[in-house]
């Protein structure tokens, strides 16, 4: 199969039941039909909270001063990154 936007190779690549055709020239990404809904299920799924803990007998209550943590933001994994990750 050749890219349609550079006419490179492309390889087909399954992931979590996902077919994706990858060109190996340009990289680009094309997806077969359904499955754009597939990934976007899948992000709602991967995004959704999970339900919060019982809090533990004892602990302070929320807005209670936070002693000794660390205030760094962390990044949140991709749908992408799951997706491509081996």
């Amino acid at each position: 199969m050749q890219c349609p936007k550079c006419r490179g190779n492309m390889r087909t690549y399954e992931r979590n039941g996902v077919h994706i055709e990858q060109c190996d020239n340009c990289r680009g990404i094309f997806l077969d039909y359904g499955e754009l809904e597939t990934l976007t299920r899948m992000e709602t799924q991967f995004h959704a909270a999970p339900p919060p803990p019982p809090p533990a007998h004892g602990a302070p209550g929320w807005g209670a001063p936070h002693h000794g943590g660390h205030y760094g933001h962390h990044r949140q994994r991709s749908w992408v990154n799951m997706l491509f990750s081996s």
